[in-house]
């Protein structure tokens, strides 16, 4: 069954609603969406909406429609004249106008037979049916003259989608008069369908609003302006506020954020695999929904609510701004969720599309999600010897490695980068004591990967001034550190002297301090804002008193993953040429790579061949550090779909870092701040042998979403190498010993 769904954000689906037909066979007494008159969009009509959609840059198209519209005559007549046998064919033809425009369909036509959502799979890729209710009494109140509302007809349906392998999207309505048990029975139901066939996606837990009746009027249009204002203003001041029906009040009153509170916890003890879905634009309360368990806010479609027409949607932009603060990232999700996209829940010709134009939505899974080259999981046996040895790895045997998913073969590879680090580096873990000082977040750059950089003119922008940044130095000294870690966004305003001026206030204020300052990304800011070569950058920044150059701005060192990720930062040539001048001016640089967002196993490989061979020519690098992607509160986790690497995948590939570096780094870190020190501490079987440093003020991986803190105490990395087996050591910045923690025995 697939995994259950993050808590650390909350998705929605970029959609549109095509309302195909609003005929309708039921009677339900709370829509206000059906008529019973003959609706039925032409061939032009649906063209000029999907074209629509495809400029908007959705990525979902929403087909609702009413029950079984051929029903009516004259719809009949009409899908005769489309040429369309029955309402499912031009359903399916419409679906594959979306897929043509890259497009994918989530469909959710009301009762069907099996045949049809099979018919209907092949184009779209994902399906939807709320079950409403299982409480039968209400079909002689407000389901009364609705045939398909009856909960075994809509339980064949989505047992029968199961059967399918299709994943499906259900739910129940709130406060239509049913009771609380009545509700806990419907949840009940699903999860038992859902225990059957594991197909269910997500549960929409939808409360009723009473709309009033829109005789003689399109409710797509009403919705299509209410959400238009709602967006440009962001105020919604056109909710109608109507009076409860009899019949809605025979449960026990108006739905209360308590009652959906309750099912929130009722779901997730039933189905705790499955998103929980809250609407947000039918009460204001969604987001303490979201604190309470809630996972999903549906489509904030660009075309409003069509169900419920004068309750518009919030924009994306106005639920991010509301999320931030309470410390969870909105992100995007395509209508399939990413644990069904695969061949065996989705049809081919879907698949193909998603791999198209969405293939970051894809889990990583290990084995590469473009299959842009083949995987030879041949080559890996050899390859773990081989690296163990200390040998060089081909691009094909480290792409093997990096995209292995062999529980067997992993451990071997454990095992070999855990032997290799034993030989290079001993026992011993080491840390420094450092504190970090981002001078300010201001940058022109734009890195979609990045949490931290702000524009000049952000509410959120800050910049130290030299009393800020001297008190902070006085807190690092009396904290213990023996090392300034000194990094910034590229501020559009400061010159050479700028830079060299925060060296020498930081020499002067703590001379004792080793500064180990500037990403290679500044350092070439600096040679094109004074039109000087490295070297002489180099030798005036040594002189304000740099003891050595972070290798940080390397992301993965393949110009194809930087102009997707970063197109306005420095490419690989550049990086290179950078730390190389570093190396030559007598400064010892770290080396890093950021991991576990678009980049592919390949791609990868290249990383490692770059900073192998430049260690290779230069000996200057001290010590390679895996960086996981932290997503949430990115550009690049926020609209494409990436979810933070696992643990398990975050550890193999450190292992492959380890394999690939063979004896030319004898130092391999693992960064607490993004991977916790818990699988930092176990990352010390798998080829590590520093922990890194204290930090006292981490900024970076925390705006980009971290959860793991931003400060540790020298006793805890000590404690966690010593809960490893393993004896520790603080030390200083270019790895000399300052002072041993034993460990005791046991």
């Amino acid at each position: 069954m697939p995994e259950a769904p993050t808590r650390r954000r909350v998705t929605f689906s970029r959609n549109l609603t095509l309302s195909l037909s609003r005929t309708c066979q039921c009677f339900c007494k709370y829509c206000a969406f059906a008529t019973h008159r003959a609706h039925l969009y032409s061939p032009e009509e649906v063209v000029e909406i999907i074209d629509g959609a495809a400029r908007r840059n959705v990525k979902e198209l929403l087909v609702l429609t009413g029950e079984k519209p051929e029903v009516n005559a004259t719809v009949a007549e009409r899908l005769a004249e489309y040429g369309h046998r029955d309402f499912t064919s031009y359903v399916v033809w419409a679906c594959e106008q979306a897929l043509e425009r890259g497009i994918l369909p989530h469909t959710n036509l009301g009762v069907l037979s099996k045949a049809d959502l099979g018919r209907l799979r092949e184009v779209t890729a994902s399906q939807g049916l709320m079950l409403e209710s299982v409480s039968e009494r209400l079909m002689e109140t407000v389901h009364a003259g609705s045939p398909t509302k009856h909960p075994a007809r809509r339980l064949e349906t989505i047992r029968a989608a199961g059967e399918l392998k299709i994943p499906f999207t259900s739910g129940i309505l709130v406060g239509i008069g049913e009771t609380e048990q009545e509700r806990f029975a419907s949840l009940a139901a699903l999860a038992e369908v859902h225990a059957e066939h594991g197909h269910l996606q997500e549960i929409i837990l939808q409360n009723f609003v009473p709309h009033q009746r829109y005789y003689g009027q399109e409710p797509a249009e009403i919705a299509e302006e209410a959400a238009a204002e709602y967006w440009r203003t962001g105020v919604d001041d056109g909710r109608p506020d109507l009076p409860l029906p009899r019949w809605a009040l025979e449960g026990g009153g108006p739905v209360s954020i308590d009652d959906m509170k309750r099912l929130i916890a009722e779901t997730r003890r039933l189905m705790p695999d499955v998103g929980i879905q809250v609407p947000p634009n039918l009460a204001d309360w969604w987001d303490e929904l979201v604190a309470a368990g809630a996972t999903d806010l549906g489509g904030l479609s660009a075309n409003g609510d069509h169900i419920s027409p004068e309750h518009p949607f919030p924009s994306p932009h106005q639920v991010r701004k509301r999320l931030q603060a309470e410390g969870i990232a909105l992100t995007e999700r395509l209508c399939v969720y990413p644990q069904y996209i695969d061949a065996d829940w989705v049809a081919q010709g879907v698949l193909d599309t998603i791999k198209l134009k969405y293939w970051s939505f894809i889990p990583r899974r290990g084995s590469g999600r473009r299959e842009e080259r083949p995987i030879q999981r041949d080559l890996v046996p050899g390859a773990i010897a081989k690296g163990r040895d200390g040998v060089r790895l081909s691009p094909d045997e480290l792409t093997a490695l990096f995209a292995e998913t062999r529980p067997e073969a992993i451990e071997d590879l454990r095992q070999a980068a855990d032997e290799l680090r034993a030989e290079l580096a001993g026992e011993l873990v080491t840390f420094v004591v450092n504190r970090n000082i981002n001078i300010s977040n201001v940058c022109i750059v734009g890195c979609a990967f990045c949490g931290f950089g702000q524009g000049k003119r952000s509410p959120d922008a800050y910049q130290h001034d030299a009393d800020d940044f001297v008190a902070r130095i006085h807190d690092a000294v009396d904290y213990g550190a023996t090392e300034l870690c000194i990094q910034s966004g590229i501020h559009p305003d400061w010159s050479l002297e700028d830079y060299l001026g925060w060296l020498r206030l930081a020499k002067a204020t703590a001379p004792q301090l080793h500064l180990h300052a500037y990403s290679p990304m500044e350092i070439a800011h600096m040679c094109d804002i004074s039109e000087l070569a490295p070297s002489e950058v180099f030798a005036q920044l040594k002189d304000a008193g740099l003891g050595s150059t972070p290798g940080t701005a390397a992301e993965v060192l393949h110009d194809g993953v930087r102009e997707r990720i970063s197109p306005n930062k420095l490419p690989v040539a550049r990086w290179v040429e950078i730390i190389e001048a570093s190396h030559r001016a007598g400064l010892r640089s770290t080396s890093t790579v950021m991991f576990g967002h678009i980049e592919e196993p390949w791609e990868l490989a290249e990383h490692m061949r770059v900073v192998r061979e430049l260690q290779d020519r230069t000996g200057g690098i001290t010590e390679f550090v895996p960086l996981s992607f932290i997503p949430f509160q990115t550009l690049l986790g926020r609209t494409h779909g990436v979810e933070e690497i696992s643990r398990e995948e975050n550890l193999k590939h450190t292992a492959v870092f380890r394999l690939a570096l063979g004896r030319t780094i004898p130092n391999v870190q693992a960064s607490w701040v993004k991977m916790g020190l818990e699988a930092a501490t176990e990352a010390l079987r798998w080829g590590v042998n520093d922990l890194g440093g204290t930090l006292m003020e981490e900024s970076i991986s925390r705006l980009a979403g971290s959860y793991h803190g931003t400060k540790l105490d020298p006793h805890q990395l000590a404690a966690a190498a010593h809960e490893a087996g393993r004896p520790a050591a603080e030390r200083t910045t270019l790895y000399g010993i300052r002072r041993h923690y034993e460990l005791l025995p046991a």
